[in-house]
């Protein structure tokens, strides 16, 4: 089942899901356009727990009026392409994005090198 709990994320509170531990993020993976990182002012569409249940539901039509209503402006070329991807609660991670393709890095799986 999953809950929704609140985030601060530079100077806004943002909603997200978490189920069963990990936290529901919207990437688009698909060439062309970016989600968030075309859209780097709203941070809030990374988690948005409404984007996430109709992408999940694949309610496409009410996610468009969904988005058009509540952002206003946003640049959507990559919302076609949306997918959730499951994130453990507190873990770092980034959005990368080329030529349009967006995939998630998890801070744990990179290969950091200290100085």
């Amino acid at each position: 089942m999953w809950k929704l709990k609140q985030i601060l994320c530079m100077t806004k509170v943002i909603d997200k899901l978490v189920d069963n531990g990990k936290v529901a993020v919207l990437y688009s993976p698909g060439f062309g356009a970016g989600w968030s990182t075309w859209n780097r002012g709203v941070p809030e569409i990374i988690f948005d727990p409404a984007i996430v249940k109709f992408v999940c539901d694949g309610q496409w039509d009410k996610l468009a009026t969904y988005v058009g209503l509540k952002y206003p402006g946003l640049y959507t070329g990559g919302m076609k392409d949306l997918e959730v991807f499951w994130v453990p609660e507190g873990t770092l991670f980034k959005i990368n994005e080329h030529d349009g393709s967006e995939s998630i890095e998890l801070k744990e799986n990179d290969n950091w090198i200290v100085a």
